[in-house]
């Protein structure tokens, strides 16, 4: 591996730890990180996340977008922020999604994009159970 590759998944990992720090500052809930790398090329990590309200979903995605901006020199797309039940978050090598819980249980991503051989989601690192 030379060094360009291992930069590039320097930064993949460093704006993969910024959102989910910000998750938890933020007190989402119910954090899952789905590792994609390898496996789409969409991005190498799509997480998903609840707010108990649209304010919180709102509030996390802000905070997201501000924090990898301010770290990383990295502008990100924000998608659905006006009504916030749903906030997809375009952070190049990572996907963000934001959800009210009872939208985000309509939806069922982690179902689609899980591959554990059970079918359970991949939980963040010190994710809430």
């Amino acid at each position: 591996m030379n060094a360009s590759n291992l930069d590039a998944e320097q930064h993949v990992e460093a704006l993969h730890k910024i959102i989910l720090k910000c998750l938890e500052d933020g007190q989402a809930e119910d954090v899952v990180s789905i590792p994609l790398a390898g496996k789409s090329a969409i991005a190498d990590h799509m997480v998903i996340a609840s707010g108990r309200s649209t304010r919180q979903v709102a509030a996390l995605a802000q905070r997201i977008e501000a924090e990898v901006k301010q770290q990383l020199k990295l502008n990100i797309r924000v998608e659905g922020l006006a009504s916030a039940d749903w906030v997809l978050i375009d952070a190049h090598d990572v996907i963000v999604h934001l959800f009210r819980p009872e939208v985000r249980q309509f939806y069922g991503l982690e179902k689609m994009w899980a591959f554990d051989a059970d079918g359970s989601p991949v939980r963040a690192p010190d994710a809430r159970p």
